[in-house]
């Protein structure tokens, strides 16, 4: 034995010291166990030596060796303890214990006792009563329970398997906070996200970036939010999407159940119909993934994508559900209006099913196509290959347009049909009861004015204007000069000409009475649903889910 290695013996003496007897009969020294220091760091071990060429001289502990500092234990095979830096480096077997909060394990362990610092390296694994966390390099602060890495880690946390390049771990708030290439998986999706809070007792993902959560199902994106793992209930914001096969909804706010399939949605609504090639925008929606039901109000808009325009139609609520056979139905119910560059109007209710590809209107609709106001009791708009095909107004059918200031062209009847050719209309016939008041012109003079009765006719357009009306069944009809025409024989009974509601814009479609838009809705729940305080709808709203 050299003299720079002093052996000690370790005889443990009931008043807590440890007396080493010096092997070469010398002297005797007492070092103390229990430090009456408490930031000093206590140790054991089967052997101990002491080399002073280490560092500023170092305590070599090996087999069953035990540190104690503070709160915390520390085992391993062998270490090195330098106790002028209160710090210690531990070898093979490493457990660090610090109770109920944590336990640590690794091939490799730097801790310094003035700082409380731990370095964990090699097969590291950090334990709680929630979660396991395996890495190969951790950093933990015994003094304020936080642990960190910096080269990739993988935890489980009950059916979920996180991982990331960069991490970090808050046992008392029993928090995980992930940074680049995130990685949740679970047997029913996966979470890829750039920077994500999780909180191991609630199981619930805060989303802080880019993020998207793709399953069998659907695919979730969202850059803020939060997903619970164990309820499958999120909130998503801002560019939030919920896309399936059929179906893509996207909103400042997507509240979603994923076991349900209900969802709502708040500001800036757009949901998709893939397969109608229909749009419905809103800012208040509730809809179900797996009915494929939908209602939308505060702005509610139905966009119908033809070949070279659109048709918007706006309502208070709208509503979407598959009918028996599958087919979707969309029914948009007070204060109705539509816009398209060649067709606008207004009625009280609408239907729309794609089933037969026909929009009912209800309720004094109205209809206005280039210079005229077409009108009846009600109205079905026929589509074909995705364009405007036919117009049918059934009951006092009324089509009128402006000769002049005072003077109007009018055309009623029982029943009509209306022709298109490309979206234009071009033909229009009349059944039963057929009544006319048509202004003769000679190139822009008018030259007398014409009443007419025929069971039925036909009125042809060209330019969007009327060309010729012929009179098909026992026609009588009556041309009066200019001038010379009665009052009362120069407009039809029903007669009510309504230019000023006309939208002349798609914006104006919002509008009901000029300068009046539909209020806002009600944003309280939103409010509570964003703090994650509210996960289902209030009782007398249930049935609508």
């Amino acid at each position: 034995m050299t003299d720079d290695l002093l052996l000690f013996r370790v005889l443990k003496l009931k008043t807590g010291l440890f007396l080493f007897a010096l092997l070469n009969g010398l002297n005797f020294c007492y070092i103390p166990l229990y430090s009456q220091q408490p930031q000093h760091i206590e140790y054991d071990a089967d052997d101990i030596m002491y080399d002073k060429n280490i560092a500023s001289g170092a305590y070599r502990l090996i087999n069953h060796v035990v540190f104690r500092h503070k709160n915390t234990i520390m085992y391993c095979d062998s270490a090195y303890f330098y106790a002028a830096g209160n710090s210690l480096e531990a070898y093979e077997n490493v457990h660090i214990n610090q109770g109920d909060s944590v336990q640590i394990y690794g091939d490799y362990l730097y801790y310094d006792g003035n700082t409380r610092l731990a370095r964990i390296r090699n097969n590291v694994r950090l334990s709680s009563s929630t979660t396991r966390l395996t890495s190969q390099a951790v950093d933990y602060d015994l003094h304020n329970n936080v642990g960190y890495y910096t080269s990739h880690a993988d935890i489980l946390n009950g059916n979920n398997k996180l991982r990331s390049r960069l991490g970090y771990y808050y046992s008392r708030q029993n928090i995980y906070l992930f940074r680049d290439s995130v990685v949740v998986e679970n047997p029913e999706y996966t979470i890829y996200s750039d920077t994500l809070k999780y909180h191991t007792v609630t199981n619930t993902a805060h989303f802080f970036g880019p993020t998207r959560i793709i399953s069998d199902s659907n695919v979730i994106y969202c850059e803020r939010g939060w997903y619970n793992t164990e309820t499958d209930v999120s909130m998503l914001k801002k560019n939030a999407s919920i896309e399936n096969p059929a179906r893509k909804i996207t909103g400042d706010s997507l509240y979603y159940e994923r076991e349900t399939g209900h969802g709502e949605a708040y500001s800036n609504i757009q949901l998709v119909d893939k397969e109608q090639n229909v749009v419905l925008r809103g800012n208040y929606a509730r809809v179900n993934e797996k009915t494929e039901n939908a209602l939308l109000t505060d702005s509610a808009l139905f966009i119908y994508i033809t070949e070279n325009d659109s048709l918007f139609i706006h309502a208070d609520t709208l509503r979407s559900e598959p009918d028996s056979i599958g087919k979707k139905e969309f029914r948009l119910y007070y204060r109705v209006k539509l816009f398209k560059s060649d067709l606008q109007g207004k009625c009280d209710s609408m239907f729309y099913s794609t089933a037969d590809s026909i929009l009912r209107l209800y309720y004094e609709p109205i209809l206005w196509s280039g210079e005229y106001q077409l009108s009846a009791e009600y109205i079905e708009i026929r589509i074909k290959n995705r364009q405007v095909s036919q117009l049918h107004m059934l009951r006092t059918a009324f089509i009128i347009n402006q000769e002049d200031s005072i003077r109007f062209n009018q055309v009623k009847g029982k029943t009509m049909v209306g022709h298109f050719l490309d979206n234009n209309l071009y033909m229009i016939n009349v059944y039963g009861n057929g009544q006319t008041i048509y202004y003769a012109k000679d190139k822009e003079d008018i030259i007398g004015v014409n009443k007419a009765e025929s069971t039925d006719l036909t009125i042809f357009l060209q330019d969007k204007k009327i060309e010729e009306i012929r009179f098909l069944k026992k026609p009588a009809a009556v041309l009066y000069p200019p001038e010379q025409a009665p009052k009362e024989e120069l407009v039809l009974k029903d007669f009510k000409w309504q230019k000023e509601i006309r939208p002349l814009t798609m914006e104006d479609i919002f509008r009901w009475e000029a300068g009046q838009k539909n209020p806002e809705p009600e944003t309280e729940r939103q409010k509570r649903r964003d703090e994650g305080q509210e996960t289902s709808l209030p009782a007398e709203e249930a049935g609508d889910k």
